[in-house]
């Protein structure tokens, strides 16, 4: 018997603030099985999760970043994003950040413009 795997998720500004879209979706995604990371430079626990700091401490596979930080902070992060190679980087509404996005499809990773809520909701995950 096979186990399935569960997909990996980093929420790129992941908030302890239960009233924050990017605190909801970390709740979202535990509830629909996946294996979430938040990121947050303070480091703190989410959900009952240990943040971490930065991208760079994120060692596995990353099926899909979800961005919850805004265009100014993704733009600097550009390194570290193509470094972890996700499978895709979802830009919430407030995070689109279309260089970013352009340079993610040059390197192979696929992009949208979405809701990471509503895509869970909808099964569109």
């Amino acid at each position: 018997m096979t186990t399935a795997v569960k997909k990996t998720v980093v929420v790129l500004g992941a908030s302890t603030n239960p009233e924050r879209y990017s605190n909801k979706v970390v709740v979202s995604l535990l509830e629909h099985g996946y294996e979430v990371i938040p990121v947050n430079p303070a480091g703190p626990v989410i959900c009952g999760l240990q943040a971490v700091k930065d991208l760079a401490a994120v060692k596995q596979p990353v099926h899909t970043l979800t961005m919850y930080i805004n265009p100014e902070r993704s733009s600097a992060l550009h390194d570290e994003i193509i470094t972890l190679n996700p499978g895709r980087v979802i830009f919430n509404p407030g995070t689109e950040n279309p260089a970013l996005a352009a340079l993610c499809r040059e390197h192979g990773i696929k992009t949208l413009e979405a809701c990471t809520l509503v895509m869970l909701k909808t099964e569109q995950f």
